[in-house]
């Protein structure tokens, strides 16, 4: 049997531009049956393009696609599932509206007398659900209702329904916690065993390397390697979608540590948080950290005027400051970088140039008038010191991969130059390299003296870049420490409540030590 006789799926030499940009050129993957095929690359890489093009939603300028050794053309989203090609996106799930029944016949619809039979479609969904995952759900339940993970179950069993060859999961991880990210990878190695072909695409090289039989490895919309993760390591893995070395994954800058820039006191919001207090001094990254529910979010919203704490203090350099708004936040010099950046951090609709203005116009406005001049040269001199790869300054936002738009997004606090910087997950969703630099970045505020606070999941990078610690259970910070002192798993067993009574706070204002190799997500 020749090697292409054994693939389900193989994309040869896939070349695509968009404009005067090269996505992909000359890019390959050939997926076998029953295995785990990663693919992973910097953002702007090509990975998504590639997905898109097997999709149908882009055509390829050149290049040919072969399912099971046929070739076929023409790919349409419409045709692709009848083609046994499915997708799990992380953030394109079901409608909310619809019922688990409703979403898992979704145009396979059950008629009693040309009417909707509901009843059984709520029932055999049960059924299905039960014999694929061992999962009771109401076949009632409205999508909207269920978790992130439960609604990607009703996606996986929607795709066995149709006996699909390959199953796409892109970036299915990102919205999961820890405990829902264990069910998902379980989830997958059994497809894997019922004969089913599984793309997996991922920024978490953690989770390549637990689950992958290959990876194809993709740079600049080229292939630069195809490797077995059982043979080689993440860390080069990860120097080959970079082109450097990664040993220093998180840059920790050495800062002695000045004045005290934000003092928070017995700051409590009913139904959200209470008495919670610390400080953040010149020099020093506060990580904070807590489960979905516990408060820390709520927090860091009302630090940037988007929720109103009705008990408490904060003091800036000293001085009492009332906080009612954004615009009161962004006065008194603090810098929001939130984690939905396409929401709440940034314009796509809006040139480079123009959103990392966005936050300085005054910086930038004579009796009213803009200077584009001075705008384009800001924009240059930051698009060059975060190596932002972009066309243009002039490009729009929406041309940018996701790991770019992050840059941007911070670009647009570094011009307003704040004495408070609040980073909300800042690495979700980008790739090794965006991280390492974004992480750079974290540590050059800190080194001109600017106060950091860092709310993250991520709890290697929480221990790793923070010089103290912050954790948060049911609406308070009960641990509260310097990161040199604690470990990942004491801080899981704080946050989840596995430690009842942690031990009393300890003067936090030490620099990070080395700490073990683990990974939790914890949001």
């Amino acid at each position: 049997m020749s090697q292409t006789e054994n693939t389900v799926l193989e994309l040869r030499d896939i070349s695509k531009r968009f404009g005067v940009t090269k996505a992909l050129d000359g890019a390959t993957l050939k997926v076998r049956p029953a295995t785990v095929h990663g693919l992973v690359g910097e953002n702007g890489a090509g990975k998504s393009t590639l997905i898109k093009i097997l999709a149908g939603l882009y055509q390829p300028d050149s290049g040919s696609i072969l399912l099971n050794g046929q070739p076929v053309t023409h790919l349409q989203p419409a045709t692709v599932e009848a083609l046994g090609i499915h997708f799990i996106h992380q953030d394109r799930l079901l409608p909310a509206t619809l019922t688990v029944g409703e979403a898992l016949f979704l145009g396979k619809e059950k008629t009693w007398f040309g009417l909707l039979n509901r009843r059984k479609m709520a029932r055999e969904a049960e059924r299905y659900l039960a014999e694929y995952f061992d999962i009771a759900l109401s076949g009632h339940a409205l999508i909207g209702e269920l978790s992130t993970a439960e609604q990607q179950i009703v996606q996986i069993t929607r795709a066995l329904l149709s006996s699909p060859r390959l199953i796409v999961f892109d970036e299915p991880t990102a919205a999961l916690i820890k405990r829902e990210v264990d069910q998902l990878q379980k989830i997958i190695l059994r497809l894997k065993q019922q004969g089913i072909a599984v793309i997996y695409i991922s920024h978490y090289l953690q989770e390549i390397e637990t689950l992958c039989d290959e990876v194809t490895i993709l740079r600049n919309g080229k292939n630069v390697g195809t490797v077995k993760p059982v043979d080689v390591s993440s860390a080069e893995i990860a120097r080959l979608m970079i082109n450097r070395d990664v040993t220093e994954m998180y840059p920790k800058a050495k800062v002695p540590l000045g004045e005290v820039v934000l003092s928070v006191n017995q700051l409590g919001l009913s139904g959200h948080y209470q008495n919670v207090s610390f400080t953040v001094r010149q020099g020093e990254i506060l990580g904070l950290t807590g489960l979905v529910g516990s408060g820390v979010k709520a927090v860091v919203e009302s630090l940037f005027g988007l929720k109103q704490p009705d008990s408490g203090t904060i003091h800036l350099a000293g001085e009492p400051v009332r906080i009612s708004s954004p615009t009161d936040a962004v006065k008194a010099g603090i810098g929001l970088v939130p984690e939905d950046r396409r929401r709440h951090g940034i314009a796509t609709s809006l040139t480079v140039s123009e959103n990392i203005a966005l936050a300085s116009l005054r910086q930038f406005s004579r009796l009213g008038f803009l200077s584009g001049k001075k705008e384009a040269a800001a924009a240059e001199q930051l698009i060059a010191a975060l190596h932002i790869k972009t066309s243009s300054k002039d490009a729009y936002l929406s041309e940018l991969s996701g790991g770019n738009q992050q840059k941007v997004a911070i670009a647009k606090w570094l011009q307003r130059d704040a004495r408070v910087y609040v980073f909300d997950e800042p690495a979700v969703g980008v790739d090794v390299g965006a991280k390492v630099e974004i992480y750079r970045l974290i540590g050059e505020l800190v080194s001109k003296g600017a106060a950091v606070i860092l709310l993250t999941s991520d709890l290697l990078e929480l221990t790793k870049l923070s010089d103290a610690i912050g954790v948060f259970y049911r609406g308070e910070i009960v641990r509260n420490v310097a990161a040199a002192n604690t470990n990942v798993d004491e801080i899981l067993a704080v946050a989840t409540g596995a430690l009842a009574n942690p031990p009393a706070p300890i003067a936090h204002h030490t620099q990070q030590a080395a700490l073990e190799n683990v990974s939790v997500q914890l949001n």
